[in-house]
């Protein structure tokens, strides 16, 4: 448990708002732009990049200090910002050996596992147990076809995983895109550091196609060449990035459950230094709330959300913006008419399994959840207080205390998973009281 999450309760009561909420937040940075900055920077950069707006978090913390443990330096020079340099410019990765732990942050995991094999060396990496349930064979097999041993630990295609690796060799891979993008991303971020040129090719549907759109983007803006043709992708080996400072955008995912609260209070909330020119494709939540009733301002550096008289229940494929899946479903909830979400079965294999996970939630509160493989319905009803349970996902206790700012009685039990990605949330939720 992080020091962020011992100053919190074991359960918190949300207790409704009294007033219209209006104003402005300022998000934290994106933790998917900061890990792989993170990366981006160790990698690219001999002679040090200075990161600017990063998230500090249980998962940008677990990765900064297995940085560390692979001998990278890292020094905080202003309250988000960072700089990272290796304490060995003769070689890609300076430690030869580390046993690295990730809590429970799959960025970390499935990047670092791919990162560390450009080094030279054995490499370890683990987490609690529910990483041990994540899936993570296609990466490995994917390394597998680059020449590194990697391997589960336990044989079960989930960590501990084991990198045995004398550098990275390159040529062709191929790889699945139907359970993370993540892992593909893994991938493309070492493959201009490999002694041959690299070629990719994606098997099947491709999930959150947005986060890959957002590696490829940051790889390029880091000087690196990469290019795509049909889920083809071609990267030269042996390059070196030109990044020496980096600026990181704020978190779309977490500005999600602030539109969503400007939504079901009928409220006006703006965000700052977000715009729909973002990296992350999360910032197409708004479009969603747009359907459902609500006036966006898009602006050239903020974006802000008018709450309607009254919200009207869609159908809507959210392959490609599922982090924020959870979020619609508390505002589904104070919508007219059924919600239906399509086309994310990937996200069973999150930090918990987020489509039964948020089935059994709504209903303690009211909702009727019809559930299938790769979505579900939820359709309003009366709504009523509970002991809501987070499974230790931080995207649970953060989505369903929305439902509290109108419906008495809603208690978050462990709002300290908080601390994976906005250890400030409730604070935050809180001023708009």
């Amino acid at each position: 448990m992080s020091d962020v999450q011992r100053r919190y309760p074991e359960s918190l009561e949300i207790t409704p708002f009294t007033r219209v909420p209006q104003g402005r937040v300022n998000i934290p940075g994106s933790k998917s732009i900061t890990n792989r900055a993170f990366v981006l920077a160790a990698l690219g950069n001999s002679i040090g990049c200075e990161l600017h707006g990063i998230l500090h978090s249980e998962d940008t913390e677990v990765m900064m200090n297995s940085l560390t443990a692979l001998g990278f330096h890292i020094e905080t020079t202003g309250p988000t910002s960072v700089h990272i340099r290796s304490t060995n410019c003769k070689v890609r990765i300076p430690a030869q050996s580390a046993d690295l732990y990730v809590a429970n942050s799959g960025t970390t995991m499935r990047f670092l596992s791919a990162m560390v094999s450009v080094g030279k060396g054995r490499y370890r990496l683990d987490g609690i147990p529910r990483m041990r349930e994540r899936p993570i064979q296609d990466l490995l097999t994917a390394l597998q076809q680059m020449g590194i041993n990697a391997t589960s630990e336990t044989n079960n295609g989930c960590p501990p995983v084991v990198i045995q690796t004398t550098g990275l060799n390159g040529g062709h891979v191929r790889i699945r895109g139907d359970v993370s993008s993540q892992f593909l991303s893994a991938i493309l971020m070492i493959a201009p550091f490999a002694k041959t040129d690299v070629i990719i090719e994606v098997e099947g549907v491709l999930v959150s196609e947005p986060y890959v759109e957002m590696t490829v983007a940051m790889m390029q803006q880091w000087g690196l060449k990469v290019s795509n043709e049909s889920g083809r992708y071609s990267i030269p080996g042996n390059q070196n990035g030109i990044g020496s400072a980096y600026h990181i955008e704020p978190d779309a995912s977490a500005a999600s459950y602030f539109f969503a609260l400007a939504a079901i209070t009928g409220g006006r909330i703006t965000v700052p230094n977000l715009s729909m020119s973002s990296l992350q494709g999360d910032i197409h939540f708004v479009d969603a709330l747009e359907k459902m009733g609500c006036t966006i301002e898009r602006n050239e550096n903020e974006i802000s959300v008018q709450g309607p008289k009254e919200l009207t229940g869609i159908d809507i494929d959210m392959n490609a913006i599922s982090d924020t899946v959870m979020t619609l479903g508390a505002v589904a909830c104070f919508a007219e008419g059924p919600t239906t979400i399509r086309n994310v079965g990937h996200i069973r294999h999150k930090e918990t399994d987020r489509i039964t996970a948020l089935a059994n939630e709504l209903r303690k509160v009211g909702a009727e959840v019809e559930v299938w493989d790769d979505g579900l319905r939820i359709t309003p009803d009366e709504l009523r207080g509970a002991l809501i349970a987070t499974y230790n996902d931080h995207r649970m206790a953060m989505s369903l205390a929305l439902v509290g700012v109108r419906v008495p009685g809603i208690v978050i039990e462990n709002p300290g998973c908080v601390a994976k990605t906005y250890p400030g949330f409730f604070d935050d939720l809180e001023w708009f009281r």
